[in-house]
């Protein structure tokens, strides 16, 4: 077996809309730091959230028929580049308009459909992903938190980690085991866990190591979910959530997490007059920035036609995480302004700071590296 990347042709239109999701992003970030845009998507801010669902930007690939854009996965590309690239602070929809929203669509029920996608698009909902559980790592197999039928829905116990947002959501889409198999991935199921109206789920922080506390420990202790809240087919989660990681690791937040700052550091290159090295230097990170794009656009495409594109999708995130963390040790060889959290420090050097400090957390979200050549190995047949 062998990888297949075939950048695609982009739909009639996309340059229009590129276009109009700049100037949105011009005017509603007009007032925004660039400490608050060197976040990116891991920022969250609910009333920006709710002007990109006003503008239609949020389920721009979901059907019309449910509040959605009706628009192609390409499209989409082109706003999430375009958010990306101006530092939009998205991560109160992010998760929800990325591998969510598509989950439900695919295996949730008519009804689920009809009362959750509309405030999806809307900006309304926050979700979060509950998949690492303590002691697992990224052997997302080894879960333990297990979900037991009662005589009205599922009593679900055990621990979940490293959940982003979890005390701001108002879902979870968690991945509980709920029957055995001979197989470690065997016996899993998805749910849909509505965090704000169930007894018996406390919700913990953890502060990260620039201060933050959007990480969270969720501990469920005799939580009780109704029948419906289990999405898809009973034990059949794990290629439900095989699917859903797809989305999540073959999108240009995979590569362009440090953007805002890339950005930054170009004007400031340009402040200086900076010689043949930084100008040759600048290069070889555009030319890296080409190729994971190509790559990734690949993957929308095969997203659009249906595939499930796994292996391709491992592969962006490794190269595009290790690209990304990169990206601030380069910003020191080439510019002569140290990081420096102080303020009143450079921008530049403030944002420089930041993603130095959060650029080894990136590998991970979506799967450490470890585990990702592992999917990839086997996807190539190499173990």
């Amino acid at each position: 077996m062998r990888a297949d990347f075939s950048p695609p042709e982009m739909p009639e239109g996309a340059e229009a809309l590129r276009g109009e999701v700049r100037a949105f992003l011009a005017d509603a970030l007009r007032d925004v730091p660039l400490s608050e845009r060197a976040l990116s998507w891991d920022a969250c801010n609910p009333d920006f959230s709710r002007r990109m669902g006003e503008a239609g930007y949020i389920g721009l690939g979901f059907p019309e028929e449910y509040g959605g854009g009706g628009r192609s996965q390409l499209e989409r590309f082109v706003v999430l580049e375009e958010c990306l690239a101006a530092g939009a602070p998205t991560g109160f929809h992010w998760f929800a308009d990325r591998q969510s929203g598509p989950l439900i669509l695919r295996y949730g029920s008519e009804e689920l459909k009809r009362r959750i996608i509309p405030h999806i698009c809307r900006g309304e909902l926050c979700f979060c992903i509950g998949m690492s559980e303590p002691d697992s790592g990224s052997d997302l197999a080894s879960l333990r938190t297990r979900a037991t039928r009662t005589a009205s829905g599922w009593r679900v116990n055990g621990t979940k980690i490293w959940t982003t947002n979890a005390h701001r959501a108002h879902y979870m889409i968690a991945l509980f085991r709920t029957g055995e198999g001979q197989r470690r991935n065997e016996g899993l199921s998805q749910f849909l866990v509505d965090l704000r109206n169930t007894p018996g789920i406390r919700i913990a922080p953890i502060r990260d190591i620039a201060g933050r506390e959007h990480f969270n420990e969720v501990h469920f202790e005799d939580a009780l979910l109704a029948e419906d809240a289990l999405i898809g087919v009973e034990n059949e989660g794990w290629k439900q959530v095989t699917e859903e990681l797809a989305l999540e690791r073959s999108g240009p937040e995979r590569y362009l997490s440090c953007q805002a700052l890339f950005n930054e550091m170009l004007l400031v290159l340009g402040e200086r007059e900076a010689g043949g090295s930084a100008a040759a230097a600048v290069g070889r990170i555009v030319a890296q920035l080409g190729a994971l794009r190509a790559m990734s656009l690949s993957v929308a495409a095969m997203l659009e036609s249906g595939e499930s594109p796994a292996l391709e999708a491992a592969m962006v995130k490794d190269m595009g995480t290790r690209f990304e963390q990169s990206l601030p040790r380069l910003a020191q060889e080439i510019v002569d302004l140290p990081p420096d959290g102080g303020e009143e420090a450079h921008p530049y050097q403030q944002a420089l700071h930041l993603m130095t400090v959060l650029a080894p957390s990136f590998s991970l979200r979506g799967g450490s590296g470890e585990i990702l050549r592992g999917i990839i190995a086997r996807g190539l047949g190499l173990r």
